[in-house]
């Protein structure tokens, strides 16, 4: 059903701050539920239990809107202390939060839009389409025709939404606990401090259609990255207005790929996320499928700009020196480099051999100068080499750091790894790489094309 106001003053903050409490209780019984299954070697209880648990979590959250329903989403990229069928059963439930936002009644959505721009949405239009084309956490998606005939899709915030967002945020330490419950070694400090500042970043959609100008101006003239063209006349900081992309969504295009179409596909990614990172010090942090459209002419559309990380030139050297000398095999120049980055700590004790044999897993389809395919087999292989507890890495990984300023950065490289095995891409990704981050020769004809579009831009450094 769609949703009127969903806060509204102290009424609203108290339900959506019992819901949570609600939730939290709920989800914590089955958690320990899970724990005492597994316990008793009863491990189809325990599956059952955790079940439940990852879909009271879609259930509430879902129906939540704002900073609730955000930490849902984040918390898909948050390794949990399990095994990995259970894992994956949390991961595919936190997904589908993507999509699982209620969309806001059309004549509130006008109502925003015309306080906004001081005008009624068909005066600020020339056409609008009351239904919406999509729906997400902090607003929702509807094509609209500017009155120079250009098409046009505007995002516009929920109603309520800085409410919503202010109650939750005062709520964070609920999903501390859970965290904690289903993670004990998790450090939920550092996530939660991004989630405010991502939320606080997102809440802004002005600053968003800066992130988002900042990416079109970079990829402006690439042969096969589409970044849409944004209407800066007509966003305000609760509205943003960008060219409309036809193309069809992941789900809807997998299906019907071919091989030579998926590792295209996986390649152009691949080079979007990296080449973002090395060449202009900058990364869109929100992987999921939702964000990519394929219009059919073998470009690859992208979408979304509101949890944009940069990098200033030191760390993405640091980074450099960390991948290279992962790739290298080299664990003499891999332990100055984590240290350097502050992942490894300075003068503590660290099994940097453990710790190269994780890294070396964590980037596998790079490590050979060979083609290597992208496989769900791989992604379960690194989910349960994080994740479990009887893995022979844990105890190398906990004396290693991650700093806050590398969260986003981890969770769109887990992001990315998932979303490529489901495309299963074949290619010489070491190649690839090398190109992103040493400028090496092209590897690829979509390399050949990118060079020669490099040759003609200033903005890569």
């Amino acid at each position: 059903m769609p949703c009127h106001a969903f806060v509204s003053g102290l009424g609203g903050r108290i339900r959506r701050t019992a819901q949570l409490a609600q939730l939290s209780a709920r989800a914590g019984a089955g958690l320990l539920a899970a724990r005492r299954d597994e316990r008793r070697g009863d491990d189809d209880a325990s599956a059952e239990h955790h079940a439940q648990v990852a879909e009271a979590l879609l259930a509430t959250l879902g129906s939540m809107k704002g900073a609730a329903m955000k930490v849902g989403q984040m918390l898909s990229f948050v390794d949990l202390d399990a095994d990995p069928d259970t894992v994956e059963t949390y991961r595919r439930r936190l997904e589908a939060l993507q999509d699982a936002a209620p969309p806001s009644d059309p004549e509130v959505i006008a109502a925003v839009v015309e306080e906004q721009f001081g005008a009624p949405v068909e005066q600020v239009f020339a056409r609008w389409d009351a239904e919406p084309l999509a729906v997400a956490s902090i607003g929702q998606v509807h094509r609209a025709r500017l009155q120079d005939g250009a098409e046009v899709v505007v995002k516009v915030q929920h109603p309520g939404i800085a409410e919503a967002v202010e109650a939750d945020l005062a709520n964070l330490d609920r999903f501390a606990g859970l965290a904690r419950l289903a993670n004990p070694r998790l450090d939920v400090g550092p996530l939660l401090a991004e989630v405010r500042e991502r939320l606080g970043a997102e809440l802004d959609y002005q600053q968003e259609a800066a992130f988002q100008q900042a990416f079109v101006e970079r990829y402006a003239g690439h042969p096969f990255v589409r970044v849409p063209r944004v209407h800066h006349d007509h966003c305000r900081p609760r509205v943003l207005t960008s060219d409309f992309a036809p193309g069809k969504r992941f789900a809807d295009v997998l299906p019907g790929l071919s091989p030579a179409d998926r590792d295209r596909y996986g390649e152009i990614i691949f080079r979007f996320v990296f080449g973002s990172l090395y060449r202009f010090r900058i990364f869109n942090a929100d992987p999921h499928p939702g964000n990519f459209l394929f219009p059919g002419d073998g470009t690859v559309v992208f979408l979304d700009f509101g949890c944009v990380k940069a990098f200033g030139t030191a760390t993405r050297e640091r980074l450099r020196a960390v991948h290279l000398a992962v790739m290298a095999d080299d664990p003499g120049a891999l332990l100055p480099a984590l240290r350097a980055a502050d992942i490894a700590p300075a003068g503590g004790d660290v099994d940097i051999t453990t710790v190269l044999r994780w890294f070396r897993l964590a980037h596998e389809p790079m490590n050979a100068d060979a083609p290597a395919t992208y496989t769900p087999d791989y992604a379960r292989r690194l989910a349960a080499a994080s994740t479990d507890p009887r893995s022979e890495y844990q105890s190398a990984l906990r004396s290693l750091a991650m700093p806050a300023d590398y969260l986003m950065l981890n969770r769109i490289t887990f992001g990315v790894n998932s979303l490529l095995a489901r495309l299963e891409p074949t290619a010489n990704w070491q190649r690839i790489m090398r190109e992103l981050c040493q400028a090496s020769a092209p590897s690829t004809p979509l390399g050949e094309a990118e060079a020669a579009w490099l040759a003609t831009s200033r903005l890569h450094d």
